[in-house]
């Protein structure tokens, strides 16, 4: 199971059609400053219904899920952004 952060600041478009283009991520460390990464690209995951995924979160029909590509010290790594607009829930991150 992946590490889960709840609460994740994100800069994002919401376009007129209803969609949603993530941007970039920005996390606080443990020393209290904030890392931003820009996000290199993405892809959102087909809708499947009220379920749990393999991150352990459970998402309804309305939630956006993405998952991202970002750069962390030179190394890819593909991430998961959780964001259900009906519930006005935070942003979640899966590592």
């Amino acid at each position: 199971m992946s590490r889960v952060i709840d609460e994740v600041d994100i800069i994002c478009e919401h376009k007129s059609d209803g969609s949603i283009i993530p941007i970039r991520i920005r996390l606080m460390n443990e020393d209290g400053e904030y890392t931003v990464f820009t996000i290199k690209g993405y892809r959102e995951s087909e809708k499947k219904g009220t379920h749990t995924t393999e991150d352990g979160i459970y998402v309804a029909d309305s939630t956006f899920i993405f998952e991202c590509l970002i750069i962390v010290a030179g190394i890819k790594r593909i991430v998961r952004l959780y964001y259900d607009p009906m519930t006005n829930a935070k942003w979640k991150l899966a590592i």
